[in-house]
């Protein structure tokens, strides 16, 4: 496919151009430019949009060629698609989103790059079981990266304006959480690295655990102290 010299001279000649949203391929049939993009081929990703490409054409998954570009980890394709108009926030149609993705990868770059096109701090994934989601509603952007250690990802993500108890500011959204799980306590409960409570502490998180007591280990002494320390400031 990294081919963008000969891909210019095909798509010069109507017989070919026509075919510049056909899909093709082995397993999931996918367009050009979503092949281009999954691959990292950027001379091929900038020839596509110039000669007309949907820069959100779908796949039969609808995951959008920019969803492809960041689960592939191609900063300079995501950049490009950005730059034709790509939706930050990729398909709505799509379970997972482009900063879901960077969010569990640890992709921080490609994550200030969607930030800063609009994409939204707080989003979360868009089919999570209704019983999941009345139950904790752990499916944030924040949550992602505190669960797989991601530092960098979760203060850039609170740095853009990411809601620091439960990663949600739609209250529809959380009044159907009988039993919410805050951010706070999974960074506990995944015995994170103490740096990510400090961070949700700066960033105004609630520091009161209704049940505290099931984190009293000797692994997370630093973050509980941390807390401990901030409750007797605000008494």
């Amino acid at each position: 496919m990294d081919k963008p010299q000969h891909l210019s001279g095909l798509l010069c000649q109507d017989r070919y151009k026509k075919y510049i949203e056909s899909r093709s391929g082995w397993g999931v049939p996918v367009t050009p430019l979503r092949l281009a993009a999954s691959q990292g081929s950027l001379g091929c990703v900038k020839i596509l949009l110039a000669n007309g490409a949907e820069v959100d054409c779908l796949d039969v998954k609808a995951q959008t060629p920019l969803f492809a570009a960041v689960s592939a980890g191609h900063f300079e394709c995501v950049r490009a698609l950005l730059k034709a108009g790509a939706n930050p926030c990729g398909s709505p149609y799509n379970n997972c989103s482009p900063v879901l993705t960077a969010s569990r990868e640890g992709r921080v770059k490609i994550l200030k790059e969607l930030l800063d096109y609009g994409a939204d701090t707080n989003i979360r994934s868009k089919k999570t079981p209704r019983r999941a989601l009345s139950s904790t509603g752990c499916s944030g952007p924040l949550y992602l990266a505190a669960v797989y250690g991601h530092l960098e990802c979760f203060r850039t993500l609170l740095l853009y304006g990411a809601e620091p108890n439960y990663n949600c500011t739609d209250k529809v959204v959380l009044g159907r959480m009988k039993h919410p799980v805050s951010v706070l306590e999974i960074c506990l409960k995944h015995g994170c690295d103490p740096e990510f409570v400090s961070l949700l502490i700066d960033f105004g998180a609630h520091i009161y655990l209704p049940n505290m007591h099931a984190y009293q280990s000797l692994a997370l002494r630093q973050a509980l102290e941390l807390l401990q320390r901030e409750k007797g400031k605000a008494a």
